[in-house]
């Protein structure tokens, strides 16, 4: 046998004695002791390199047969193999993971369209005025990238390649760089679409489309944290960051747009309109002037139809039918008091006595009360029901636009204005690259998360939207092939089998603990401990960031939350809440050493003078923002519990 199998076998054989010491005496041990045994092999087991999902499914049905055999030998077999197949025949029923391979095949189509370098270079130049405009470009671009990706790996891969040179040939400092290069790429796990979100929405019975409404804030408050800290230290610090050179800021343009700067005006807006009247457009084709007319004006137009929606949104006139509803309802309410007041009365004059009689005075008084008690009630009711049959829908009169609209819109114009001041042409080719590589993976994102979000479409339905224009833009980019589409095929179904076996072996091994009792031990043990709600949410996620040290996320999620979640409804937390948490925390599993598989990525790939060391080093202080806005998300939990509050209330 190898050595490798020795050491490994002589480790688990150590954790077992270890165990033995310290837990109870045989005679005094229960299953749940046992499951706990169970607990502490299974985490050996994956440090030691054993696959995680085979290594759950193998514990899990060898406990699971002791557990059943301690009361039922004979059927102990045959109990295991039923749990087997229930446990996995339940999570194939799962209709959300069908989302994991429409969003991963997604992904892989996009990495495969080669965005990514027109992506860096246009945020590089439209950053370049910003202190760490390479550090700041790199940072945003993974972000984006990851979030339409969601592969790290592949992320962080990349831009290793095209960014990390880059920073090092303008001076960038070997932390700095790949600090902002692996905490980027990360940023796709927390990001909606994220599959980490939909497996944790699976284990712990949450929304996966209230996870992606709460998880979008605390994403962008992370993303934004990087950004402000890479900022901070070039000022500080101008030789870990030194700005960028002028020659560098430097945009080539094309003939029409040197022609027409140069004899007319620098700034589009007159340039191109001056260049288009009399003959002064001779040297440049008019199409040519019209089409980049066209493009300078695309943020004047977005604007113009957002805020045009706004405005027939806020001044729709309200609904004739709750009106008519309320009134009608109003009427038969009095039509049918006035028929109980009808037969109130009738039912006190039935008993008849000879000789008492109702005056004929009291009589017409009290005809004379009721009769214009219930006439005028019903008249305004048929009067207000007729109106409201024959007014004509389109004369319903608009509402008001409220103050806060026409402050945006003016808040828009002046935006806009300075926008257009200081539109150069040079800001135009940047702005040309950005249509090229920016909005069309912003608008594919937004359109995914929105119909998601408004509950449009249920998450699998955006997913197989998603992977739709996936195609559509590898086509766009001619970058659709056979080979491609292979390859992404095989990686879809790679990658989706080894989320589904994990699947599989972490309900096999929760139900092989909860049979053994190890769950209520568990909870005993953490309620015997008297906890407030905020010592026990510290305790989980400090559980949670040391876990990400020797850990990946998965296997984090499939073994870890179903312990801590039953606990929650005694601590009254919200699971959806805790899950935020759990996805802002889980962040670390990837950047945080030994494991920090970013790490290891990113030394594939970069430059034989940089250590790995020096990638760890890069990496600490962006944990150390990760665990700020950990803290910053508990402090003002409405950073990720507003939206889905306001959208599903």
């Amino acid at each position: 046998m190898k050595k490798e199998v020795w050491f490994g076998l002589t480790i688990m054989a150590l954790v077992v004695l270890s165990a033995f010491v310290l837990l109870p005496a045989p005679a005094d041990m229960s299953n749940g002791h046992l499951g706990l045994l169970m607990l502490a092999l299974v985490v050996v087991a994956i440090m030691l390199g054993f696959p995680t999902a085979f290594t759950l499914m193998g514990m899990g049905m060898i406990f699971a047969w002791i557990a059943y055999r301690s009361s039922n030998p004979d059927l102990a077999v045959q109990q295991t193999l039923v749990l087997m197949v229930q446990r996995a025949f339940s999570v194939m029923s799962n209709d959300v993971l069908i989302s994991i391979p429409l969003f991963v095949f997604m992904g892989y189509l996009i990495e495969r369209a080669n965005l990514i370098e027109k992506l860096f270079k246009s945020m590089h130049l439209a950053m370049a005025r910003v202190p760490g405009s390479l550090a700041v470009a790199t940072i945003v671009t993974c972000a984006i990238f990851a979030t339409a990706t969601g592969i790290v790996g592949a992320v962080v891969t990349l831009m290793g390649l095209l960014a990390l040179p880059a920073m090092l040939r303008a001076g960038y400092s070997v932390q700095l760089s790949a600090g902002a290069i692996t905490a980027g790429g990360c940023l796709g796990i927390l990001i909606p679409p994220s599959v980490m979100l939909i497996v944790y929405g699976a284990t712990a019975g949450v929304s996966v489309v209230k996870l992606y409404a709460g998880a979008f804030f605390p994403g962008i408050m992370l993303a934004t944290l990087y950004v402000l800290y890479v900022v901070i230290i070039a000022k500080i610090k101008p030789s870990m960051a030194p700005p960028m050179s002028a020659e560098d800021r430097i945009v080539p343009l094309p003939a029409f747009a040197q022609v027409v700067s140069k004899d007319i005006s620098n700034n589009v807006l007159p340039g191109l309109i001056g260049a288009i009247k009399g003959k002064r457009n001779a040297a440049v084709p008019l199409r040519e002037l019209l089409n980049n007319l066209g493009i300078a004006l695309l943020p004047a137009l977005a604007v113009a139809a957002i805020m045009g929606t706004i405005y027939f949104k806020v001044t729709a006139p309200l609904p004739v039918e709750t009106v008519e509803g309320v009134v009608a309802m109003g009427g038969e309410l009095s039509d049918s008091a006035d028929s109980a007041e009808e037969e109130n009365v009738s039912g006190l004059a039935e008993p008849e006595t000879d000789g008492l009689q109702t005056p004929p005075a009291a009589t017409e008084e009290v005809k004379a009360e009721a009769v214009p008690a219930s006439e005028p009630a019903k008249e305004p009711a048929t009067v207000a029901v007729s109106a409201a049959a024959e007014a004509p829908a389109g004369d319903a009169e608009r509402q008001e636009a409220p103050p806060s609209f026409w402050i945006g819109l003016a808040s828009c114009a002046v935006a806009l204005a300075i926008f257009y001041a200081y539109f150069s042409f040079a800001r135009l080719e940047i702005f040309k690259m950005l249509l090229g590589s920016f909005f069309p993976l912003a608008i594919m994102i937004l359109a995914v998360l929105g119909t998601i979000v408004f509950g449009l479409a249920t998450p699998t339905e955006a997913a197989a939207m998603g992977s739709l224009g996936g195609l559509l833009l590898a086509a766009a980019y001619r970058r659709l092939n056979y080979a491609v589409l292979r390859e992404s095929v095989y990686l879809t179904a790679k990658t989706s089998a080894m989320v589904c076996w994990l699947f599989v072996g972490s309900s096999i091994f929760s139900a092989a603990f909860a049979l053994l009792g190890g769950q209520e031990i568990i909870n005993t043990w953490v309620l015997g401990m008297d906890l407030t709600p905020v010592q026990f949410m510290i305790l989980a996620q400090v559980v949670i960031f040391l876990l990400g040290w020797p850990l990946e996320w998965t296997e984090i999620i499939v073994i870890f939350m179903p312990i801590f979640i039953p606990l929650l409804p005694h601590f009254g937390i919200d699971p959806l809440f805790f899950g935020l948490l759990v996805a802002l925390n889980l962040q670390t599993a990837f950047l945080s050493p030994p494991v920090a598989m970013a790490a290891f990525y990113l030394k594939g790939v970069s430059p034989p003078h940089v250590t790995l060391n020096q990638i760890f080093a890069g990496m600490l202080p962006f944990m150390a923002i990760q665990v700020f806005a950990i803290v910053l998300l508990y402090m003002f939990p409405a950073i990720g519990m507003w939206l889905p509050e306001v959208l599903y209330k």
